[in-house]
């Protein structure tokens, strides 16, 4: 087979794609077009080519025959059609089906490519005509085209650089394969360099030989190709509907909606949405029409709120009422056309009572009610709530981190889930290695596997159930990661391809904001090709310019890149690596992006004009400097109009400016490219260049040369920003503006920095550049001072500081409170209401001046017009309305006020009628807060009701129970009502979340119950501190307090039985920072209570301290212990005996100043130091100490230590008398006997046992004061045992060591140390109970180092062992199989054969199964080991046994000689030989003899007798020298054979004396 004249000039083609014939089958295509639609439906292919050749290829196809439709089909294709690719079909049901299968995560490529990869059939296809057109001819670097498909997503992932050119690439794929698949593989045509009636002769004989080979074809083959051809003219026809609608210009085309709006019917005050989506391009502009008027939002303020989020276009209608029913159009203009669609909506009057307030009511913002429609068909009210939100988030290079949120969706519909969306800096975000996404059910993560720079940016999670969507967002920051070295770098982020062609690939990134304390020098690049790990560095000198054309790469191949910093201090960690990339010419990419990717089917594509050979290429165009740097400098010109059919190189040529000196630059390797970066140029010299083509026939002529070109860098580092202005935003948070950098081009974004003012060090805000001109710098320490400045980045580098900004407090902005809530009546009158509610969770940052209150009269159901309560602000949560009417209902809301401004009013009120009320109980308690909430107690307060009833209020009852419990399971806290307007709640759980409510009671009987308190659960928050209670050197007692979470407008409130103490004669209060203390003028009777400290403007902070008369009286002695202070003492006097038999007094006090003195006491007499009395005080430690010599009858007494210290004082004694004196005395004179005894050789510790790890027995004993010449000698029972070796005394240790220690080594030991100073001995008895003890831990010893329990197999059966490291008697030894001993009989058995402890178990039965434990018993305690002698290990077992008595067996009673017969045998000839053996077999043997290895059988000569299966005769009447030899006897039975050898030698007289006679005359010879 010959090559293609491609691959003949061409050889870095694959080889391996040639002799490949592929086949498919009809059923495939078929199933390939059920699931074509997925891929094709959202794709963008489309046809460009004109319409003659579109309506001569339909008639081609309406033609039954094959070979008619490739010959039509050729004659449209050379109409210069321009480019062709088919797209399949897209209705607007594919259309819908794309955007549910988009939204539902069908957007991997991944996926897409692997489904249909795994389905493709490679068959293979006829050459076709080129379909380029002229233009884009140009760019191709030869007159062939070779796309090699691929269907596998590492090789397309190479080449397109996103997600979505993927899919239009599978769907481009998918509808070109349908249109191919019809024929069989027919060889392209030959090349032909002959004239146009040649080439029409040749495919005229082509044509002839088809029909003939199509003649032969099989009725299948026949069957298949009709049905292929039927499929195909579906296809055209499909395909010729839809290029119907398309412009032939490739890159524009009319709108189009993907989502046309929908009708609604709602309730009148009600809100709706209409939805629409639109696919064009350029991107069409949408206009809303109500009527065929065109809605103008500012004509109408909030009536209409147009958006377009995400590609969603949106109109809402607010507060719909009659009028707003018409006919809505949405209009879609670009420059190819208009498109418009239409919804209608109808509003609908309530004509029942409506209770609008439900829905909105004057001065309040509320939400629109949100209905849907479900899949089930029906109208359904959703509300989305995010619970447990992700917040700001740090992270570090390289960690994982996790987002998530709950998601609470109302009503709850099965079988319907939300589509939850994720966006990064609003770009929606793709699964990927370094990111996935997860949704659970009622729970959405976004998880990151690898934190990288890449990753920071403000995340956004958007769930939308049917038209409606809620969206919540926070911004995560990522932290460089470590540097290797110190002082290095950051990685740089953001590595791209800019440029990719033949020769190079363009590589851009994006500085890093930290450079490691020193500038950074400029950047590495590196590069992997893909499917290896080999890095290799593509730069030898670091390059300050973010951009890189990276050089020496295989055509074809695929490559990954990273960048790496460089400073004076070393190489920073290389970034994230880029997309695969691959070295391919943008023509070449262009024209696999408009084929379809798909495994190679065997055909190459070919154009069929006849190449023109011999034409030298012109000169080519358009030849321009594209870019420019210090360090290299970009080319790109146009291929020449003249150049043949083949293939062209280019050579690039440079000149200095001012001289006409032309120099090649790439003279090795020619550039393939229309496109080439220099390097090695002279930084500020300046260039021209010029470019020359070359092919087969020659080099063509030069280029026009360009401008003079100066190398360095034409974009310039941009100017720093201006005007820095932070402002305040929250706790931690600052959000910092600035003025944006003047004629900045190619601006990549900026790079904050704060500093706490002062410090010096500047921090990054953030590592991914920012654009724009605001940022919000989160992680700041509430309370400190910053400083901030910005940096421009674009490519040319990092711009300078901006100026610092101003210093701000970092603290929360002060804004307008949230609205009050649960708006309640407390009393009413026949006139006038008292109203009560609660608080507003949010206060603003600032503290609540007053409210303000709203009521409307509500008749027959429909409310008026709101009216003001009060003109000024109320401070207190309840408020008495007057002025109103008798028995008519009204509503209310409030709104709360702080510095900032007024809130938002509190959602309505219920309707409370006005009226008398005339009940005798109180009415609810109101006000109820709870505080000093702990794991297991919390106080809750509240004030009395403002209704007393007819009688006074004279106490209250608390009720509790679980948030979630019913209402049956109130419990009350106390039995007896309490007069406090507070309570102490104990005994909660913790983690429970609790509801309070109280309830008032007068003599006419308990009240109603409050509002509830809560939910609050009960715990104890981190960083909870407790009121402390001090008392100071001075006496004076105080209460102290501290809190590390103030903010700038809390304030500390002290009360007592929780009433404010405020201007308390009795009090002190003193407050700094976040610590206040409360000081007591006089502790008294009248200050015992409960002591609490609040902090305001915090979520409920507070503690508390009581104060009863225990307490009191504790620290009031407390407080006359400090007026009157005592010498503490740290320890009391005490004695002790020193080495030489001294005695030393000594105490120690807690603290000695340098005037402390010391008066020391003897029987009420002061004693003074001298030759009997040494005294001595150590003032630092506190240490006061007397030392005697020697104590002496007459020191018999009481001792006493005085001590005095400014203006404290303190005393200790001692009394030794009697007794005691007798025995310290006694200690005192044996020290000293000892201290004499160490004078010389002695022992520092006395002779001991100890039980090595072998088993054995060593005596031990440690000496001191030893010399050369001091002897140690050892005895048993007083007889002296010799030591082979003598004693080395470098450790102080000697020893004896005793091995195998029985009872034999039972005795009296001794060892003697003497030399000329002294000497001293040791003793140690090993007899009786302390042998006995010895004796067990020798035992344990043994018994510890018993190996675990094996299992042998033997000829008689089992045997279970173990080894210990020797065996004594006194080790008891005992077996027990399934917990039973076992009892020992013939079968059984126990033994110990040397260090081996063993159980035979001969015969083993299946009973013998089981577990067996040997313990091993030392005295006190049994040591066991196990064995587990079932299942596969008796088995086995078993199997082994049985297999060595068989062994056995075979051995005892298979075939043998016993004996008798000889080795040698040397006989006279003539004589008669007799021998006579015995043999023994059961069954008795076969017999049989061999001579010389063969057979022997009995004869007269020589006989051969077997008798009585036990003895063998062997007998030569007279042997002559024929019968010697080698003989054996064999003997064999069924369990083996053996065979005895012996040698018959026969030897004649005569002969024998000659050689004795010669053999002594050559014995004379040698001894002369």
């Amino acid at each position: 087979m010959s090559l293609p004249f491609y691959q003949q000039s061409h050889q870095h083609y694959d080889f391996s794609y040639r002799n490949k014939d592929l086949r498919t089958a009809m059923s495939q295509y078929q199933q390939e077009k059920k699931h074509s639609a997925i891929y094709t439906h959202g794709s963008t292919a489309y046809s460009s080519r004109s319409s003659a050749a579109h309506r001569q290829e339909s008639e081609a196809f309406s033609q039954a025959s094959a070979s008619s439709y490739r010959q039509q089909a050729a004659q449209a294709y050379r109409l210069g059609a321009s480019q062709y690719s088919v797209g399949s079909e897209v209705s607007r049901k594919a259309a819908s089906a794309y955007d549910y299968g988009y939204s539902h995560g069908l957007t991997d490529s991944s996926l897409l490519l692997e489904d249909y990869s795994s389905k493709m059939s490679p068959k293979p296809k006829r050459a076709k005509p080129s379909l380029l057109s002229g233009k884009d001819k140009e760019n191709l670097s030869g007159d062939y085209m070779v796309p090699i498909f691929s269907g596998r997503q590492m090789h397309v992932g190479g080449i397109t650089n996103t997600e979505e050119e993927r899919i239009k690439e599978a769907a481009a794929y998918i509808a070109q394969r349908t249109l191919l698949a019809s024929e069989e593989a027919i060889t392209a045509s030959k090349q032909s360099t002959a004239s146009k009636q040649s080439k029409v002769s040749k495919q005229a004989t082509s044509t002839h030989q088809q029909e003939e080979i199509f003649e032969k074809k099989s009725r299948k083959v026949a069957l298949r190709e009709k049905a292929e051809q039927l499929s195909l003219r579906k296809t055209l026809e499909e395909t010729q509907a839809y290029h119907g609608k398309l412009n032939e210009d490739h890159l524009l085309h009319a709108p189009e909606f993907i989502i046309k709006p929908r009708s609604h019917t709602v309730w009148e005050k009600e809100n709706v949405k209409l939805h629409c989506s639109v696919a064009g391009w350029p991107e069409p502009r949408l206009t809303w029409y109500k009527n065929q008027v065109p809605i103008n939002v500012h004509a109408n303020p909030g009536k209409y709120i147009i958006e377009s989020r995400y590609g969603m276009h949106t109109l809402e209608i607010t507060e719909c009422d009659f009028e707003d029913t018409a006919q809505y159009r949405a209009s879609a203009m670009n420059v190819k056309g208009e498109v418009s669609a239409y919804a209608s909506v109808v509003v609908k009057r309530y004509k029942g009572e409506f209770d609008d307030s439900r829905f909105f009511h004057a001065g309040s913002s509320t939400m629109p009610l949100s209905f849907a429609v479900t899949p089930y068909g029906y109208a359904s009210k959703f509300e989305i709530h995010f619970d447990d939100k992700f917040d700001v988030s740090f992270g570090r290079e390289g960690e994982t981190m996790s987002l998530g949120c709950r998601v609470v969706i109302t009503p709850e519909i099965k079988h319907f889930q939300p589509e939850v969306q994720w966006y990064r800096n609003g770009e929606p975000i793709s699964p990927s290695k370094w990111v996935q996404p997860h949704w659970s059910g009622d729970r959405a993560t976004l998880t990151f596997s690898h934190l990288n720079k890449e990753d920071e940016g403000l995340y956004t999670i958007q769930v939308r159930m049917g038209e409606y969507y809620e969206q919540y967002s926070a911004y995560v920051f990522v932290q460089d990661a470590d540097a290797e070295i110190e002082g290095a770098p950051a990685a740089p982020l953001d590595v791209v391809s800019l440029d990719a062609n033949k020769d190079y690939i363009i590589i851009s990134w994006k500085q890093p904001a930290v450079d490691g304390g020193s500038p950074i020098l400029g950047y590495f690049i590196d590069k992997c090709e893909v499917g290896t790990n080999s890095w290799s560095q593509c730069n030898d000198t670091p390059v300050k310019f973010a951009r890189f054309p990276v050089t020496g790469l295989i055509e074809g191949r695929s490559y990954i890149f990273r960048v790496r910093a460089v400073n004076k201090t070393g190489i920073g960690l290389p970034s994230r690596v880029s997309e695969p990339v691959a070295a391919l010419d943008p023509a070449e990419k262009a024209r696999l992006k408009s084929r379809p990717s798909a495994p190679w089917t065997g055909q190459i594509i070919v154009t069929e004009e006849e190449p023109t050979e011999g034409i030298v290429p012109g000169p080519p165009t358009d030849l321009s400097v594209t870019e420019a740097t210090r360090s290299y400098v970009v080319l790109s010109w146009k291929p020449p109009g003249q150049r043949g059919h083949e293939g062209i190189m280019y050579f690039v040529e440079k000149c200095d400016v001012g001289t006409e000196n032309w120099q090649r630059v790439n003279t090795e390797l020619p550039v393939k490219s229309p496109r080439f970066a220099l390097f090695d140029l002279a930084e500020g010299k300046s260039y021209r260049f010029r470019v020359r083509c070359s092919n087969s026939a020659g080099v063509g002529e030069p280029s026009e040369a360009t401008e003079a070109t100066m190398v360095g860098d034409k974009l310039d580092i941009p100017k720093p920003p201006g005007k820095i202005i932070p402002s305040r935003n929250t706790d931690t948070s600052v959000v910092v503006s600035w003025e944006e950098s003047r004629d900045a081009k190619e601006l990549v974004g900026y790079y904050i920095e704060a500093s706490v003012v002062g410090s010096g060090t500047w921090e990054p805000c953030n590592n991914n550049p920012v654009k724009g001109s605001r940022f919000t710098c989160h992680g700041l320490v509430t309370g400190q001072s910053y400083i901030f400045r910005v940096r421009a980045v674009n490519a040319a580098g990092l711009s300078d500081y901006s100026q610092d900004s101003e210093a701000i407090e970092v603290k929360a902005a002060i804004a307008a409170p949230s609205p009050p809530y649960d708006i309640t009546c407390l009393e009413s009158f026949r006139d006038s209401m008292v109203l009560g509610w609660k608080q507003p969770d949010e206060t603003g940052g600032a503290e609540i001046t007053g409210y303000y209150i709203n009521y409307r009269e509500v008749v027959g159901g429909v409310p008026g017009k709101w009216r003001e309560a009060n003109i000024k602000a109320v401070s207190d949560a309840a408020y008495k309305i007057s002025d109103l009417k008798e028995n008519m209902v009204y509503q209310f809301q409030v709104a709360a006020m702080n510095i900032a401004g007024l809130g938002a009013p509190s959602a309505v009120s219920d309707s409370f009628k006005c009226e008398e009320w005339t009940i005798a109980v109180p009415g609810p308690p109101h006000s109820l807060k709870y505080s000093e909430v702990r794991k297991n107690s919390l106080v809750l307060q509240w004030k009395p009701p403002v209704h007393s009833g007819r009688t006074p209020v004279t106490g209250y009852f608390v009720d509790q129970k679980e948030a979630s419990a019913k209402d049956d399971q109130w419990r009350g806290l106390n039995k007896a009502a309490i007069t406090n307007k507070y309570l102490k709640v104990q005994g909660l759980k913790e983690g429970v979340s609790y509801v309070f409510r109280v309830r008032a009671i007068n003599q006419a009987g308990v009240g109603k119950p409050s509002d509830l308190a809560g939910p609050v659960v009960a715990e104890t928050r981190p960083g909870t501190k407790e009121v402390v209670v001090n008392v100071d050197d001075d006496g004076v007692i105080s209460l102290n307090f501290e809190c590390d979470q103030m903010t700038p407008k809390s304030e500390f409130v002290w009360s007592k039985d929780y009433v404010p103490t405020e201007d308390s004669p009795r009090l002190d209060v003193e407050s700094k920072g976040t610590k206040t203390k409360l000081t007591f003028k006089d502790l008294g009777t009248d200050d015992l209570g409960l002591y609490s400290c609040d902090v305001t403007d915090t979520d409920g902070i507070a503690s508390s301290y009581l104060i009863d008369e225990e307490e009191m009286k504790r620290l009031l002695a407390l407080s006359q212990e400090h007026k009157f202070p005592t010498v503490p003492a740290k320890s009391e006097l005490a004695v002790e005996i020193l080495e030489k038999g001294q005695v030393r007094f000594w105490m120690q006090a807690e603290k000695l100043s340098g005037n402390a003195k010391v008066n020391y006491i003897f029987n009420e007499k002061e004693i003074f130091e001298g030759p009997k009395y040494k005294m001595h005080i150590d003032r630092n430690t506190g240490i006061i100490e007397m030392f005697m010599e020697k104590l002496q009858d007459e020191d018999e007494g009481t001792y006493t230590f005085q001590i005095q210290d400014g203006k404290a004082t303190g005393h200790s004694t001692l009394v030794l008398i009697g007794d005691v004196y007798k025995k310290l005395q006694k200690e005192a004179e044996f020290q000293r006997q000892e201290w004499i005894r160490k004078q010389g050789p002695h022992f520092a510790e006395y002779l001991s046992w100890e039980v090595t790890g072998e088993c054995n027995v060593l005596l031990k004993c440690k000496v001191a004061n030893i010399k050369k010449e001091t002897h140690i000698v050892w005895y048993k029972d007083e007889r002296e045992i010799s030591v082979d070796e003598k004693h080395d005394f470098k450790d102080g240790i000697c020893t004896l060591l005793i091995t195998e220690f029985s009872k034999k080594d039972a005795g009296f030991y001794e060892v003697i140390l003497k030399d000329d100073r002294g000497k001293d001995k040791s003793r140690l008895k090993l007899v009786d109970e302390a042998f006995k003890d010895l004796m067990t831990e020798v035992c344990r010893k043994i018994a510890l180092s018993a190996t675990d329990l094996k299992i042998q197999s033997t000829a008689e059966g089992i045997r279970l062992y173990s080894f210990v490291t020797y065996y004594l008697d006194d080790l008891k030894v005992n077996w027990s199989h399934n917990g039973t001993g076992i009892k020992y009989t013939d079968r059984v058995k126990s033994g110990v054969t040397g260090e081996q402890i063993w159980l035979q178990i001969n015969e083993p039965t299946p009973n013998d199964k089981g577990k067996y434990v040997m313990e091993l018993f030392d005295g006190k305690t049994g040591h066991q080991k196990t064995v587990d002698l079932s299942g596969q290990a008796f088995d086995e077992a078993f199997a082994e046994f049985q297999r060595l008595k068989q062994a056995a067996i075979a051995e005892k009673n298979r075939a043998r000689v016993l004996g008798g017969l000889p080795d040698v045998v040397t006989i006279q000839e003539g004589k008669a030989l007799n021998l006579t053996c015995s043999v023994w077999g059961d069954p008795p043997p076969e017999v049989s003899w061999l001579k010389n290895e063969k057979p022997l059988a009995s004869d007269d000569h020589c006989n051969l007798k077997f008798e009585a299966g036990k003895t063998v005769f062997f007998a030569i009447s007279g042997v002559s020298t024929a019968d010697s030899g080698k003989y054996g006897l064999v003997v064999k039975n069924k369990f083996g054979s053996e065979t005895s050898d012996f040698t018959v030698s026969v030897f004649i007289p005569e002969e024998e004396a000659r050689k004795g006679t010669s053999e002594a005359q050559k014995a004379s010879q040698k001894s002369k």
